[in-house]
């Protein structure tokens, strides 16, 4: 009861004490004026004579009666006053005091339960705001990070303190600079000389009378008058080596070796390495003597070497310097290490073309190191196909200079000129039309930025269509590739030229499986009996396991040397893919309604694209009539467009190309096209997801340009009508993918659901686990792949790590979902 009692008085009092005590323990007396000092004492002196004086007040020494009571109050009937009790009334009578004392003597043995009372120390109804533990506080970090040989310090600011006997006192501190990650160094343990780093901060203090002592330096390159050099408070900065002293009564005198800070350097490290798809692998290789922070890898245009015919014989438009981060380390040392810049340059302006390549790195001081320029061709896709490399020779040429736009629709008219032999497909010759069209229409009045991003983009998507092209085209390059590895192995070639092939095998391999399911799913849609299975004779089946199992095979064959064997299993591979069919997973009884959904609207696509090329034969045959490109409907050859015609509009609209019955059946279609979207909308899977509002979307869009491919069938405008055409086959487009994109995230929140195979049209590319790996087709789940696999594995995880980085790095993101990224940053 007297610890409570004190306890709950004296509480005020103690954490007066544990604050004042933390203060002059962190040595906040040194950091401040004497007034503060004085004043802040007053006022804790203040607060602890209120805290005692209370304290005094509420306390009550307890006595033994209380303690009894307190005592009486933790057992079963209060025993102890019941022993002290007498009988008030019925004592003459026996059989009364016979229950008295049988009474009295239960109450005595459950005396014998009495155990010590613990004292209840809390004070929070005294202490609503728990200001004893903010005191408690500042004492526990005076004790981590102050010490109790601070607090003497405070005894030197009042007259007639001990520092009148014991003379003049000073502190120093040396702080090299944080990038350095070395500790700090206290100067009063440290005599005769001391090797400083570059730019580190020397902290001074002086205590006692002013002017007493004094500081002379020559290490920052400052002049020091008298009284700054007899100023209490000194901070410099260390920039050359020197002697640093404090004169005085106990004064000392320091030797300073500056180590000088080097500059970063960096230089180009190892081949540049180019994928097919136009990405490239730059290494390179940085040193510092206390660590990189940052680089960027600088690309301009070497004019000089450049070719200047053709369309790059007028002056190119101004372009700014391409700038790319260069990736560093996220853990480990940094003061010398080699990266890799991954980046795809393809679709840039200098892409395949001269180029000065300048790699700069800076440190943490701020001093830059650049390496030696080095003079390439800037990385870039190549495209063979002889078509998809005139268009983007063209699609440069227009990003050369916007001038060059006349003469290349004149390029593509005459590509255009026999489109029957050099265009696998109406679509592709039909784009190029009307891309060609659109750059005689702006060529007269010059492009907009927008524009030339606009039509620089369409001919891009144009080339890699061409150069892609369907499953013909896939076959083809997967016999290609087989015939190189063939040759390859009977010429003996190097290991590494053997890896590079069969790479290409696979790609090439998984590529025609994707255009064969998508093919086979087709047939079956025409052929719903063929769903039924054919002649299991006639037909092999082999799932992408069984393919990867057998590539592989060949692979470790031919690392054996064992090449008769490796030919063999090559040939046995070949004949399975010639008679394959796509096998499905778990799930191959029938479909889901996103199957169903995205067989829908392939099978609109592909309507689609049938209704334009017919549209675009309707339209050639009108120009053939005589009509120039680029004319109005109902117009006559070199009449203005804004001069009335003589003819009724009808005989216009059959001299610009097909009769007006012919279009009206057109419309029809399309008006039947559009009605079929409309109905496909209605229940699409992946509602609610983002996925799935993009695929909504888009497919708005698809039918809003149906509806006006409609009108201007109608109106007999067949240019406008191919125009929307083909929006609406883009939006299509999109709208498959972002629907593909919706269903594989309800998939994977659909663990253990059914899975179907590349039956469905799936890019086998795309059906990995979270790790990366490919997810099997054969009706199971997991995988037998290993956790790193494949040649680009480092290319991912820097890809990966660039995209936690930018995310970190982005102020619009919660600052929980940013610090998690940068623990994630911080352990990998």
């Amino acid at each position: 009861m007297v610890a409570e009692r004190g306890t709950r008085a004296f509480w005020p009092l103690w954490s007066v004490v544990f604050v004042a005590l933390g203060l002059l323990m962190l040595g906040l007396q040194d950091e401040v004026a004497v007034e503060w000092v004085w004043g802040a004492g007053l006022v804790l002196l203040a607060g602890a004579g209120w805290a005692l004086w209370r304290g005094l007040r509420m306390f009550r020494w307890p006595a033994r009666s209380e303690a009894l009571s307190r005592l009486d109050r933790t057992m079963r009937g209060n025993p102890i006053q019941a022993a002290l009790d007498t009988q008030a009334i019925g004592a003459a009578d026996a059989a009364s005091l016979a229950v008295w004392r049988a009474h009295q003597s239960r109450m005595r043995d459950r005396l014998k339960e009495a155990r010590a009372v613990e004292p209840d120390m809390r004070v929070a109804a005294a202490d609503p705001f728990a200001l004893r533990y903010l005191a408690l506080l500042v004492l526990s970090v005076a004790i981590l990070f102050g010490s109790l040989m601070r607090v003497q310090s405070v005894t030197s600011m009042g007259a007639g303190g001990p520092d009148l006997a014991q003379g003049p006192a000073w502190e120093g501190w040396m702080q090299p600079p944080p990038y350095t990650r070395l500790p700090t160094v206290y100067l009063n343990d440290i005599t005769g000389g001391l090797s400083v780093p570059e730019g580190a901060e020397i902290t001074l203090r002086m205590y006692g009378e002013v002017g007493a002592l004094s500081v002379t330096e020559d290490v920052s390159g400052r002049d020091l008058s008298e009284a700054d050099a007899q100023a209490t408070a000194q901070d410099f900065e260390v920039l050359r080596s020197g002697q640093v002293a404090v004169d005085g009564p106990g004064g000392r005198v320091w030797q300073i070796a500056m180590v000088a800070d080097d500059a970063p350097s960096v230089r180009r490290d190892g081949e540049i390495e180019t994928s097919y798809e136009g990405e490239a692998q730059i290494p390179f290789a940085g040193t510092d003597d206390h660590g990189v922070v940052a680089g960027v890898a600088r690309i301009a245009l070497d004019l000089e070497a450049v070719d200047r015919r053709y369309g790059r014989a007028m002056e190119p438009e101004a372009r700014p310097v391409i700038e790319v981060p260069l990736p560093m380390p996220v853990t480990g040392d940094r003061s010398d290490f080699t990266e890799t810049l991954v980046a795809n340059f393809s679709e840039h302006a200098w892409a395949n073309l001269p180029v000065r390549l300048e790699l700069g790195v800076e440190d943490g001081r701020g001093q830059r190191g650049l390496s030696e320029p080095e003079y390439l061709t800037l990385p870039g896709r190549r495209f063979f196909d002889p078509v998809a490399a005139a268009v983007i020779e063209q699609r440069q040429a227009l990003l050369w200079n916007r001038l060059n736009a006349e003469e290349i629709a004149v390029t593509l008219r005459a590509v255009l000129n026999r489109p029957d032999e050099l265009f696998r497909k109406d679509m592709m010759a039909l784009r190029t039309r009307l891309l060609m069209e659109r750059i005689e229409t702006l060529a007269p009045y010059g492009f907009t930025d927008a524009q030339q991003d606009e039509i620089a983009q369409a001919l891009w998507d144009l080339a890699l269509e061409m150069e892609e092209g369907d499953l013909e085209d896939a076959r083809q390059r997967m016999q290609r590739a087989q015939e190189r590895l063939e040759e390859a192995m009977k010429n003996g070639a190097s290991e590494q030229e053997i890896a590079e092939l069969m790479q290409e095998l696979r790609e090439a391999t998984r590529d025609y499986m994707r255009q064969l399911a998508q093919e086979q799913q087709r047939q079956q849609e025409q052929n719903p009996e063929m769903q039924q299975g054919g002649n299991p004779q006639d037909m092999m089946e082999m799932s992408q396991d069984d393919i990867q199992r057998m590539m592989d095979r060949i692979q470790e064959l031919m690392e054996e040397g064992r090449m008769a064997e490796a030919a063999e299993a090559m040939r046995q591979l070949q004949e399975m893919l010639e008679n394959m069919q796509i096998t499905q997973g778990q799930g191959q009884g029938g479909q889901s309604p996103g199957e169903q959904a995205m067989e829908g609207l392939s099978e609109t696509l592909r309507d689609q694209q049938e209704l334009s090329d017919e549209a675009f034969r309707d339209l050639n045959q009108g120009q053939q009539g005589g009509r120039q490109p680029g004319e109005q409907p109902g117009q006559e050859p070199g009449q203005q467009p804004g001069q009335e015609q003589g003819q009724d509009r009808a005989e216009g609209q059959q001299g610009q190309g097909g009769d007006r019955s012919l279009q009206d059946g057109l419309a029809q279609r399309q008006q039947a096209l559009r009605d079929e979207l409309n109905r496909q909308r209605r229940n699409l899977p992946g509602e609610g997801s983002e996925a799935g509002e993009r695929a909504g979307q888009a497919l708005e869009r698809a039918e809003g340009a149906m509806d006006g491919a409609e009108r201007a069938l109608r109106d007999g405008d067949l240019a406008e009508a191919i125009d929307r055409q083909s929006q609406a086959m883009e939006a299509l487009r999109e709208g498959i993918r972002s629907l593909g994109e919706a269903m594989a995230e309800q998939q994977q929140e659909q663990q253990g659901g059914g899975q179907q195979g590349f039956a469905e049209g799936g890019d086998p590319r795309e059906q990995r686990d979270p790790l990366g790996r490919d997810s099997g087709n054969s009706g199971r789940v997991g995988t037998d792949e290993g956790l790193l696999q494949g040649e680009d594995v480092y290319r991912r995880a820097e890809e990966l790590l660039g995209e936690l980085r930018r995310r970190s790095g982005d102020a619009d993101r919660s600052q929980e979902e940013r610090d998690y990224l940068e623990r994630l940053l911080d352990r990998f």
